[in-house]
């Protein structure tokens, strides 16, 4: 075990987009997580697994160890803190963007204006908190796990900060994209006791996923 590298992913869009850059290191998971109920996955290489957690808990299982690296999204970074991890490469993968959204009947622009006090609902307190406090907006920051765009419809709150890909849901929920707060990319992320313990199986990979990273620029 103290040989075997341990790779956190996520299921979903980070999962499959890690695929190309792990097959550039040599590396191919042995099973599909979508069709599979482990939670510990094989690849063809005997010193190399990798483990799927929540998006949310990939900074912590790489921060205590339970992994040796992994990859997670900017925004989840911000709000762990980031504290304990060697934070080496952007992978350009799983891009989106971090925004406010509101009601198509709401007037944002002349709430914000007026100096009116905002209920915001998100997951990302963090990155919402230093974002409307930037502007000098005054908030009452409402935390929502899932279904976001229920907020605002349910008038639970007047806005929401949430991660936007396309628009569409944010479209067929009649809702609104009135800010772009940041742009959003996956990470890798790496447990600092292992990079010098376990350097010299580590460094090949990372050295794989910078030149992948480098040589495909990804939309």
């Amino acid at each position: 075990m103290n040989d075997t590298i341990t790779l956190a992913l996520s299921k979903g869009r980070i999962f499959d987009e890690t695929l190309p850059l792990l097959k550039a290191a040599g590396i191919e998971v042995l099973e599909d997580p979508e069709k599979s109920r482990k939670l510990i996955l094989p690849t063809n290489q005997p010193g190399v697994r990798v483990v799927l957690v929540r998006a949310t808990d990939v900074p912590t299982y790489v921060e205590h160890g339970g992994a040796d690296l992994g990859v997670t999204g900017k925004d989840t970074l911000i709000e762990h803190g980031g504290q304990g991890l060697y934070q080496p490469l952007d992978l350009k993968i799983a891009r989106c963007r971090v925004s406010v959204a509101v009601r198509s009947d709401f007037d944002y622009a002349t709430a914000v204006r007026q100096g009116s006090r905002l209920r915001v609902a998100t997951k990302y307190t963090t990155i919402a908190r230093e974002f409307f406090a930037t502007k000098g907006v005054h908030v009452d920051l409402i935390k929502l796990y899932g279904s976001m765009e229920l907020a605002p419809l349910t008038g639970l709150a007047d806005a929401i900060v949430d991660l936007v890909s396309t628009g569409n849901t944010l479209k067929a929920n009649q809702l609104v994209e009135v800010e772009r707060i940041m742009d959003i990319s996956s990470r890798l992320v790496v447990n600092q006791a292992s990079l010098k313990l376990k350097q010299a199986r580590l460094r090949p990979l990372l050295d794989a996923f910078a030149a992948a990273t480098a040589q495909e620029p990804r939309a």
